[in-house]
């Protein structure tokens, strides 16, 4: 797993190396543009609202949002990411931060329309998962929605065969979200596949 150094490094390549394997279809970003796309749709359909990404990375997602007149809010644990971020969305309000340690009170003091997070919570182990979630719905507005968009399984058997499938590629310092194991915990939690390793987890306050 990438730590904050890493996450510096990488950060001039990322949206290439991301995009080339979206395009080969190999994991574990194949389908990342249905997804980001699909969420850009859903928050989009509501029209320019307050959204808040945990983890934006370059904001390749919330740039769009911030274009058609969005109000940003985002943590990033990434100096180098966060400077790209805010050169592409000047007035957006952009935040250091680890989000396995919880969210600063200035975003907590806030609700949004739209939570989203693409492509970072998979840091979390599986047990911390469910304890944000429970922590980002009450920031959720009336009818706000959580947007995951993530290597993500419908069930542990569909992610054990994308194990067996990467083979040596697979990554075992990151855990992937398995839907059949969260909607227990969220019974109103809904999951929607765009490809053999990635989907959106939709949660409405």
């Amino acid at each position: 797993m990438l730590d904050q150094t890493g996450f510096d490094l990488w950060a001039d390549g990322y949206d290439q190396a991301v995009g080339l394997a979206d395009e080969n279809n190999a994991y574990p970003f194949a389908g990342y543009k249905q997804v980001l796309g699909h969420i850009y749709r859903q928050i989009m359909s509501q029209g320019p609202c307050a959204v808040l990404d945990l983890g934006f990375g370059t904001a390749a997602l919330t740039a769009r949002l911030y274009e058609q007149g969005c109000e940003i809010w985002g943590m990033d644990f990434s100096p180098k990411m966060r400077k790209t971020a805010q050169a592409k969305m000047p007035h957006a309000h952009l935040f250091a931060g680890d989000f396995t340690t919880g969210l600063p009170a200035s975003l907590k003091e806030r609700r949004y329309s739209f939570i989203v997070s693409t492509y970072a919570l998979h840091h979390l182990r599986d047990q911390e998962k469910p304890l944000l979630i429970r922590e980002l719905l009450p920031l959720l507005a009336p009818g706000g929605q959580l947007l995951i968009g993530d290597v993500a399984f419908a069930t542990r058997r569909e992610l054990e065969d994308c194990r067996a499938q990467a083979g040596a590629d697979w990554d075992g310092d990151e855990f992937y979200f398995v839907y059949e194991e969260l909607r227990p915990l969220f019974p109103g939690m809904t999951f929607e596949p765009f490809s053999h390793c990635a989907g959106v987890l939709t949660l409405e306050a």
